[in-house]
């Protein structure tokens, strides 16, 4: 299976593998680290950390790390007047490029909370722009209570997560996907949720 995987980068391919990637996401308590979380793989080894407003000191904004602490993606809340007439939320994710946002990557939009929640409500779309979809990835399921999956527009389960206590769970990628990109959409799902990220 492993040599005929397909590799769908988002952020880039080497975040792609040709296995199943079991993740442990587990929130830092904000008192002490400023919030966010650490993500580690099967040997306990740091994948991935995400810093929210605690860190940054921006309402927001995230900022999603490799193993080494390099920021590789930027994520930020779209605003303005045109945002607040909007009924849909707007994040968009850029990639880094020697510490400052550089190329737009992706961008996910979700209803704002007065609006009710139905299932897929929650989509995201992979620049560039200007293809006949109006979305590549949809967010399925609660993720309050970790039993939420992400899914592409074929319907095929790109990252589910598994609730395994108060403070972390489980996140399985399956073969072939951009781990760092699902990484990001986690990020956005615990800031909209008011979790580790928020301030």
């Amino acid at each position: 299976m492993g040599a005929h995987t397909l590799l769908t980068p988002v952020v880039s391919k080497i975040f792609c593998s040709s296995l199943q990637a079991v993740l442990l996401v587990r929130r830092r308590p904000p008192a002490v680290t400023g919030g966010g979380f650490v993500v580690t793989d099967r040997e306990q080894r740091v994948v991935f950390s995400v810093d929210g407003c605690g860190i940054i000191g921006a309402s927001g904004q995230l900022v999603v790390r490799d193993g080494d602490g390099t920021a590789i993606l930027f994520i930020h809340k779209k605003g303005g007047v045109v945002q607040a007439l909007s009924v849909h939320n707007r994040w968009k994710g850029y990639l880094m490029d020697y510490g400052e946002p550089s190329k737009p990557v992706f961008s996910l939009q979700d209803p704002k909370p007065v609006l009710s929640c139905a299932a897929g409500d929650v989509r995201v779309t992979v620049e560039p722009k200007g293809r006949k979809r109006h979305w590549d990835y949809e967010v399925t399921g609660s993720f309050a209570h970790r039993a939420c999956a992400v899914k592409s527009r074929t319907g095929h389960v790109v990252a589910q997560g598994m609730m395994a206590g108060r403070d972390f769970y489980h996140v399985v990628v399956q073969p072939g996907y951009d781990q760092a990109f699902v990484i990001g959409v986690i990020a956005i799902l615990d800031n909209m949720n008011g979790e580790s990220t928020r301030c």
